[in-house]
């Protein structure tokens, strides 16, 4: 739990300062994430309380004091009348009760440091959705750079054909088709702008700001993927998965349900004892006191107690007593508790195994992922080259008269178009890399530092 905290304030933290100065990178984006979250700052909060409860739980292996008093007046009509007034404290410890309460108390402790283990996970899954959306801004802005470039060529070729039109050298029908053309390229940059504002009203959303710092982060189209290898990452999944940790919990809880119900039929050992004052008058002048030992026990064919208690009257009076409780059969149904918790522990372990199989294939799976998604990159680029070519032929060709400028500006969209696959696959890339990471347990950028030092 503490680490989380860490986690949480540390990123508020950072991206506090990151922000202002140097503008908001990914890292400061989740963290800016984290710290609008007023949910999970609740969360936080509500496991701060169940930590403090907790602490105070050690209250039941202390001395247990009470205090007692009372007056008793009795007027008869016919014998005396009485008058009795006493006043008693107590005390109660508990000696020994099998570890109950002791095991109880680390199993609370154990689901406190889960659940800080899921709030981290929490937090960093809001960090992750506002990296994403950070990269959708990036893509957006990129796509409408490209297209705007774009528009700027055809606009170029547009000028060029009317002239050639007021000199008789182009038909109204290539004029009309080029104008359209024209237009359909700033009517996309129109909904990608409105794309782009959506994406970045959802981004102020997620990190609470009213308007948006620069940027600082870029999409790289050409940076090479670094992975590691597919058993090494099923390998660090086992011992880093979530799903995994959430089950080994879980295992943790029935292993101690079999126990708990193992040792319920093992008795408590509480020592009493008590001193009072009594008399008829104030002030009161005589007292007494007592010890005792009590012992409980529970099964299903047998439940009951034995008190045992002895004590002093000054001056004069002793006082002894033992009383014993018997219940035959109180739960038989109870018996068949030990099975039920030996049989859920088996399946526990079952799961278990099928999900660490279950992982290694999905770590695998997402590494060939990444490395399908990147050789597609590749692929794009190598298109988009030969694309480029495609467009100095095209520019050739026209000012050779073999095509028209309907013809070339086709080509400069279909570069465009290319353009955009590249950007595309590339933002596919991060994606794929973004999930490896969460399911190995690291943060955004540290897929490349894990490959590298091969753990």
């Amino acid at each position: 739990m503490k680490k989380a905290g860490f986690l949480f304030f540390f990123l508020a933290l950072a991206s506090f300062r990151a922000y202002p100065e140097t503008g908001l990178s990914f890292a400061a984006a989740a963290g800016l994430a984290v710290e609008a979250s007023v949910e999970l700052r609740n969360e936080y909060q509500t496991l701060a309380m169940r930590e403090g409860a907790w602490k105070w739980g050690i209250r039941p292996f202390f001395p247990r004091l009470g205090f007692t008093a009372s007056e008793d007046d009795k007027v008869s009509e016919i014998g005396p009348d009485s008058y009795r007034k006493n006043y008693t404290a107590n005390v109660e410890q508990l000696l020994w009760d099998g570890g109950r309460l002791s095991f109880s108390r680390k199993m609370e402790k154990a689901e406190i440091g889960f659940a800080g283990s899921k709030l981290k996970q929490a937090a960093a899954d809001i960090a992750d959705a506002a990296v994403s959306v950070y990269r959708d801004v990036l893509q957006g802005r990129l796509l409408i750079d490209i297209r705007k470039k774009t528009l700027e060529s055809l606009e170029e070729q547009l000028r060029i054909l009317r002239q050639e039109y007021d000199l008789g050298l182009a038909r109204q029908l290539d004029l009309t088709e080029a104008e359209i053309t024209v237009a359909m390229a700033g009517l996309e940059i129109r909904a990608l702008s409105i794309d782009l504002e959506e994406s970045e009203w959802r981004l102020k959303e997620k990190l609470g700001l009213e308007k948006l710092p620069v940027l600082t982060e870029r999409i790289d189209t050409r940076r090479s993927l670094k992975l590691p290898l597919p058993l090494m990452a099923g390998s660090f999944a086992e011992s880093r998965n979530q799903d995994l940790a959430s089950l080994r919990f879980s295992l943790a809880m029935r292993e101690a349900e079999v126990r708990a119900a193992s040792r319920s039929w093992i008795p408590s050992l509480r020592m009493t004892g008590n001193v009072g004052i009594n008399g008829s008058h104030y002030p009161l002048s005589r007292y007494n006191w007592s010890v005792g030992l009590s012992i409980d026990f529970s099964s299903p064919w047998l439940s009951g107690s034995f008190d045992a208690a002895a004590g002093r009257e000054p001056p004069y009076d002793k006082n002894a007593s033992i009383r014993q409780t018997l219940i035959p059969a109180p739960d038989p149904g109870a018996m068949y508790s030990v099975r039920s918790a030996k049989l859920a522990l088996a399946h526990e372990h079952s799961r278990y195994e099928t999900l660490i199989r279950e992982v290694h294939a999905a770590a695998e799976r997402a590494v060939q992922k990444c490395e399908l998604l990147d050789r597609k990159r590749i692929v794009a680029l190598n298109a988009l080259e030969l694309e480029g070519e495609k467009l100095r032929l095209a520019e050739l060709k026209l000012s050779l008269g073999e095509i028209t400028r309907i013809d070339m500006m086709e080509a400069r969209l279909d570069y465009a178009g290319q353009e955009a696959a590249v950007v595309e696959a590339a933002v596919a890339v991060l994606r794929a890399e973004r999930e490896l990471e969460k399911f190995l347990d690291l943060s955004p950028g540290e897929l490349s530092l894990f490959s590298e030092a091969g753990i």
